[in-house]
């Protein structure tokens, strides 16, 4: 069996003391809470000295009370829980894909070097990498794969690809030219 670095050990404690179970929900059940209702200013506000200010410590006494009972209910911790990690999964996609994206722009304007369908065509390629790369790192890219290699999802996916090719074919047959603005030569 594997040595447990010193940071893992320090993780495994973590979890064994219930960080991740009540600490850290409790936490952010409090701050999401404190900041709505500060924000909301629902429970009033006091005025002193002519300016007005939110009542801080009843704000702070509510959402203390609901994390605490939140996180009394082990169903709703395991769905904080899995959502939050899923909303970071999705997060760091999108942050992903702005880079990628972020590669196709000069750095002196906003301006893309690639212009028009290229950019389109090259940004559409960035998402799909992307999305195959966090398809592989869940798992879901063996699976669709074999459901594709098997017989009933080689037909499906033959079938979709018929109906693109198709459908690209009528657009680019029925679609209007562009007319582009004369140019005026003095």
């Amino acid at each position: 069996m594997a040595e447990v670095t010193a940071f893992r050990g320090i993780l495994l404690f973590f979890d064994k003391i219930g960080v991740y179970d009540v600490v850290l929900p409790f936490l952010l059940v409090f701050a999401i809470l404190f900041a709505i209702l500060e924000k909301t200013k629902v429970l009033g506000i006091e005025k002193i000295e002519g300016k007005e200010y939110t009542k801080k410590n009843l704000n702070a006494m509510v959402a203390f009370v609901i994390s605490f009972l939140v996180i009394a209910s082990s169903r709703i911790v395991e769905i904080i829980t899995t959502v939050s990690a899923q909303v970071v999964v999705l997060l760091m996609a999108s942050v992903l894909f702005l880079l990628l994206v972020g590669s196709f722009f000069k750095e002196e304007g906003a301006s893309v070097f690639l212009e028009g369908s290229w950019r389109v065509f090259f940004m559409l390629i960035m998402f799909i990498g992307i999305l195959l790369i966090f398809m592989n790192a869940l798992g879901w890219l063996d699976d669709l794969w074999g459901w594709i290699s098997r017989g009933t999802g080689g037909n499906a996916v033959g079938s979709i690809v018929l109906i693109v090719i198709v459908i690209f074919f009528m657009w680019f047959v029925v679609k209007t030219p562009e007319q582009k603005p004369a140019v005026k030569k003095e």
